[in-house]
């Protein structure tokens, strides 16, 4: 496969991921808004920017005194075209890179692709009103799943495959450290709060942004504790967002190319680093060591991956 065909195929996939948990982001700093005395309005939608990387370049349209205004910060998320990472842009960036491979795509997901970007452009400002975001971000993840179930039922297990599910977790488990160091400390609740009801919603609040929150449920029967909430989204390999999941999925399909190849790659050796790192990870040791850390490390990591994947399947 061309690297220029590899490399579509891998932002495609990130891109339509990256807008499914943007949406999320959004969704969760629109809940705790609307929730009195857990945090503030400003703090949240700030830490959302942060969370979705848009931080600097928000404050540099709109300065410190934008950071107040729900509006704005809603509609730089949603529709900016200028702000790269807003779901418009990443939309339209992993329709862009469909259609330039379009022979590599099923029709399927060409059209779960093309239908989402049809429809999302036809969106305004204006049909926010009414509490109608929550119904519009829904929507959002929903096409994000139905590209995502597209690709998983109909595309055959080659190259093709294995770079579309790179793209995809590399970007989950990017988006999931970050969320989990900004929002940990945002949320972590002041002693006298421990255990009532505003303590509860924030730490479902944490665990909504990655779809977690009833999974969580399942698994702790001792309500929402800080110590459970870093286990399960970096240690737990049954959860599907935790990093530990995604780094098994990463390793998998880089061993899938370097059997369909018939040569291993840096980058395999690289992921099983990251992978082993993971997989005797222990809670108390990343606690001591720092878990902002600890976070930092991972995300380094991960970016380094990244760049390593594109030298050694030559992206342009």
């Amino acid at each position: 496969m061309l690297g220029r065909t590899a490399s579509s195929l891998f932002w495609m996939s990130r891109y339509m991921e990256r807008a499914e948990n943007l949406a999320r982001l959004i969704e969760v700093g629109y809940r705790i808004s609307l929730t009195p005395g857990i945090g503030g309005h400003r703090n949240e939608w700030r830490s959302t920017l942060v969370s979705a990387a848009s931080l600097d370049s928000y404050l540099a349209r709109y300065g410190e005194e934008g950071e107040a205004d729900e509006q704005k910060v809603i509609e730089y998320l949603l529709f900016d075209p200028d702000n790269p990472s807003s779901v418009r842009s990443c939309i339209e960036a992993a329709r862009n890179n469909g259609r330039g491979v379009r022979s590599a795509l099923t029709r399927d997901m060409w059209e779960a692709l093309n239908s989402t970007w049809v429809d999302f452009v036809a969106l305004r400002p204006a049909d926010l009103r009414g509490g109608r975001l929550p119904v519009v971000l829904d929507a959002v993840r929903q096409r994000a799943m139905l590209f995502r179930g597209a690709m998983l039922g109909t595309t055959l297990r080659n190259d093709g495959y294995y770079f579309s599910q790179l793209g995809a977790f590399l970007e989950r488990a990017d988006q999931t450290a970050r969320i989990l160091d900004v929002k940990y400390y945002i949320l972590l609740p002041r002693s006298e709060a421990i255990g009532g009801d505003i303590d509860t919603y924030q730490w479902e609040t944490i665990l909504r942004s990655v779809s977690a929150n009833r999974a969580y449920r399942h698994v702790y029967r001792d309500g929402f504790k800080p110590r459970n909430v870093v286990e399960f989204l970096i240690l737990r390999s049954e959860m599907p967002r935790s990093l530990r999941f995604t780094y098994r999925w990463i390793l998998e399909s880089l061993t899938g190319l370097a059997h369909y190849y018939g040569t291993a790659a840096p980058s395999l050796s690289e992921a099983r680093g990251t992978h082993d790192m993971l997989e005797q990870g222990d809670l108390d040791q990343i606690f001591r060591e720092g878990l902002h850390e600890y976070l930092l490390n991972f995300i380094a990591r991960n970016n380094a991956l990244a760049s390593t994947l594109a030298a050694d399947y030559n992206f342009p």
